[in-house]
């Protein structure tokens, strides 16, 4: 099957298996560069399909050599239908990591179920041993608990919310208005996207004595300037977000050390669904590539266990928090995105903001735009 990339709104449809794979050892390779480091030895990931989760799992095993433990919840391919890029992400790092000689399975089932958990267990106490690292990194769209989904929503809480935002269909400015969550609506949110699953699990790793006596878990998180607050910080994923760094507090409390790692902003599946958002990533990305401060995931992630929170200790704030987005919210860098933003119409938008590496990374994320992959071609999608 010849796959081209069918792009509604802000998901494409279609996933290019080889592209998906050189994206991969893409990543692997620039670990590779980096001066290897010994310490994690046993990693579960727990969403480690795209993004911030799928680096993680490179950067660990291919920078630290851990045996690595996936969770996922992908679409496989049909005769007819392409799987989702994770499916193929997954699929390319375990045949990277068996190459290098490196433990590496990945489950394909709902991180939420009692059924994950079990197996999971299972999995790290006959096979890998206990755990030094745990990474939480799940941004799902919605969470069954017995008979009840819940569902998360993108919305402010307190006040509607009207910003210059970027069209991704047109790359034009435009404005969005961004409406007010009900109270439902925020405790659904903070059921999916907050800390209470994360809680879930690492009770139950500890509970069955699978944590080794040094090991610290950490999940993912963004903050952003106050220009983004309205959409993310204070609003609905703002609010599943703050669940989250309570239960890493909560954790550690209880004895399992638990961090909070507030990264920078990039395009990943989710950021690009939050409006204003992708506008001010084009932004960011303008203004960190001239100042030589720009990272992509993979880069993100190398940085995160190697000066961060490697073998060597935890670096944080006074708040416990890890801060990887200490570049972006650099005083100079800041003052620059503020200073297009309050300028920037769609006639100035590709010479003021960096769509081109908005719309780069985001094909990236589903294995198309990838240099030395020949999409002309026919390719096998199962």
């Amino acid at each position: 099957m010849i796959v081209k990339p069918k792009v509604r709104d802000f998901i494409c449809t279609t996933a290019h298996p080889s592209g998906c794979f050189e994206n991969v050892k893409k990543q692997v390779d620039y670990t590779k560069k980096s001066k290897k480091n010994s310490g994690y030895k046993n990693v579960l990931i727990i969403g480690s399909s795209t993004g911030y989760g799928l680096a993680s799992r490179i950067a660990l095993a291919f920078g630290y050599g851990a045996s690595t433990l996936g969770v996922m919840f992908e679409k496989p391919p049909t005769d007819r239908r392409t799987a989702t890029p994770g499916w193929y992400n997954n699929r390319a790092f375990e045949k990277l990591a068996k190459e290098e000689g490196l433990f590496a399975k990945t489950l394909n089932v709902d991180a939420f179920s009692k059924e994950a958990k079990e197996t999971v267990r299972d999995i790290v106490a006959s096979d890998m041993g206990k755990l030094d690292l745990v990474v939480y990194s799940l941004a799902a769209p919605r969470r069954t608990v017995g008979e009840t989904t819940y569902n998360s929503v993108l919305k402010t809480v307190g006040n509607e919310f009207t910003s210059k935002n970027l069209n991704l269909r047109t790359n034009e400015i435009n404005q969005a208005t961004i409406p007010v969550a009900t109270g439902a609506e925020v405790v659904d949110t903070i059921k999916v996207m907050g800390g209470e699953d994360w809680y879930d699990w690492m009770k139950m790793l500890k509970k069955a004595d699978l944590l080794a006596d040094n090991c610290i878990s950490m999940a993912y998180s963004y903050v952003g300037p106050e220009l983004t607050f309205p959409v993310y910080y204070n609003g609905t994923i703002g609010m599943a977000k703050k669940h989250l760094a309570e239960t890493a507090d909560k954790l550690t409390e209880e004895g399992i050390p638990s961090y909070i790692s507030i990264n920078k902003a990039l395009v990943t599946q989710a950021s690009a669904a939050i409006p204003v958002v992708p506008l001010y990533t084009a932004i960011l990305y303008k203004v960190m590539k001239e100042k030589g401060l720009h990272e992509d995931c993979i880069m993100q992630m190398n940085r995160l266990f190697r000066q961060k929170a490697g073998v060597h200790g935890v670096e944080t704030d006074e708040d416990g928090r890890i801060r990887l987005d200490d570049w972006e919210m650099r005083k100079d860098v800041q003052e620059e995105v503020m200073k297009i933003w309050k300028n920037i119409e769609t006639e100035t938008v590709k010479k003021y903001a960096d769509v081109e590496g908005f719309w780069h990374d985001f094909y990236n994320m589903f294995g198309f735009d990838i240099d030395g992959v020949d999409y002309d071609k026919d390719v096998d999608i199962l």
